[in-house]
């Protein structure tokens, strides 16, 4: 079978064995300078000033609107635009804390918001926290300038798009913020694990305390003192006083250990997925049972796992049971139209249709793009994709 994921990371072997001795010898686990270098290392590599390290993706998304909310940059009520077709976590945020969640249909072609399909929402959004599907983007530096021509909050959720770059800019450098995900199957995988990326000190520092507790004691010892002089916090109370709503996500240094051996690869899994991406890709759009694919305008697509769209319900039948009577291991298209989503419908009002995600939805799948793909697994997927 070629299953969606081969390995919980990659040159599993090699990391098994430094992560072992790195536990023999480590004399703390709790967050620390593992994590600490991780972060470093992943904001180098991103090309963003800041990088926080939380427990998963989902923390990430969670910690980064809280944030947002306690830096007032966002306020409660305000109209959050996001991408139907995306991740449950990127939504339950912006309802858990009282935000209104607006949906913003996809392009077929893309897999994403696109210009056209934001200018329908413009007026109605106070903000957008647009998902990066798949690896892939529609013109976001269209929706970047549209964004700010209207005073528009951009946010980027980049959990699958890690390496992907648009215009010579990586994916996640459009907004003011961005979140990653480190869960296995990811690009990177810390088996859990999600980062947000950013440029803004203050949205940083408010990241570093609502990721633990709300107290100020990861903040540089500058932050600290003049959080501390602003609040008349005297040295005795300082470690347990609390400043603002926040979590407790924080990772741990087997964790950080991971993500620093594997940041090592990041340049080989990039080039990999989008090896693999392009001999798909070439197939797939070769066959007018599938809707195109769109991608010229994009410098790399760091793929995380390959979208089939079948022009018609039969047609998806058709090729769903071929590839699974060939032993591919498929599934849907993330999750769907999130409008679809049971939960969606509890605390959401009905808002528009979503025609192409729900398209997506019934008529779509995916098969994985790992880097540890043979020749002979890429050979057989390209065979299933030709007509």
């Amino acid at each position: 079978m070629i299953k969606l994921i081969k390995s919980s990371f990659l040159h599993e072997q090699e990391t098994k064995k430094k992560l072992a001795s790195f536990i023999m010898s480590a004399k703390t686990f709790s967050m620390g300078a593992q994590c600490a270098e991780f972060e470093k290392r992943f904001a180098a590599k991103q090309k963003r000033k800041h990088a926080v390290y939380v427990n998963s993706g989902s923390s990430a998304n969670l910690i980064l609107i809280q944030s947002l909310l306690n830096v007032s940059k966002l306020k409660k009520g305000d109209r959050v635009g996001y991408s139907a077709l995306t991740w449950a976590t990127n939504i339950m945020p912006l309802i858990q804390l009282g935000l209104v969640p607006v949906p913003i249909d996809c392009e077929v072609e893309t897999l994403n918001i696109s210009p056209k399909k934001l200018k329908e929402k413009i007026n109605e959004i106070d903000a957008l926290f647009i998902t990066n599907v798949l690896g892939m983007s529609d013109d976001i530096v269209g929706i970047a300038q549209l964004c700010a021509q209207h005073n528009i909050l951009l946010y980027e959720d980049n959990c699958e798009s890690l390496g992907s770059v648009v215009g010579g800019q990586l994916l996640g450098n459009f907004g003011g913020a961005s979140t990653f995900s480190f869960f296995v199957g990811h690009h990177l995988s810390t088996i859990e694990g999600g980062m947000v990326c950013t440029d803004s000190d203050e949205l940083r520092d408010m990241l570093v305390m609502v990721r633990a507790h709300g107290w100020d004691r990861n903040l540089a010892p500058k932050a600290q003192a003049a959080k501390r002089s602003a609040h008349g916090v005297g040295e005795f109370f300082a470690k347990y006083t609390f400043y603002d709503l926040s979590y407790n996500v924080r990772p741990t240094e087997i964790q950080g250990f991971i993500g620093n051996s594997q940041i090592d690869f990041w340049d080989e899994i990039v080039q990999r997925r989008q090896d693999n991406f392009r001999a798909f890709e070439e197939a797939y759009n070769a066959n007018d049972d599938f809707y195109p694919r769109r991608t010229a305008h994009m410098d790399i697509v760091s793929n995380f796992a390959m979208p089939v769209i079948c022009k018609s319900e039969a047609l998806f039948e058709t090729y769903r049971k071929r590839f699974q009577k060939n032993g591919v291991e498929i599934r849907p298209i993330i999750a769907g139209n999130m409008t679809k989503q049971v939960f969606h419908k509890k605390y959401v009002s009905a808002g528009d249709e979503c025609k192409n995600a729900s398209r997506i939805h019934s008529q779509g799948f995916y098969f994985g793009n790992n880097p540890e793909l043979t020749k002979k697994e890429v050979q057989l997927l390209v065979s299933l994709l030709k007509k």
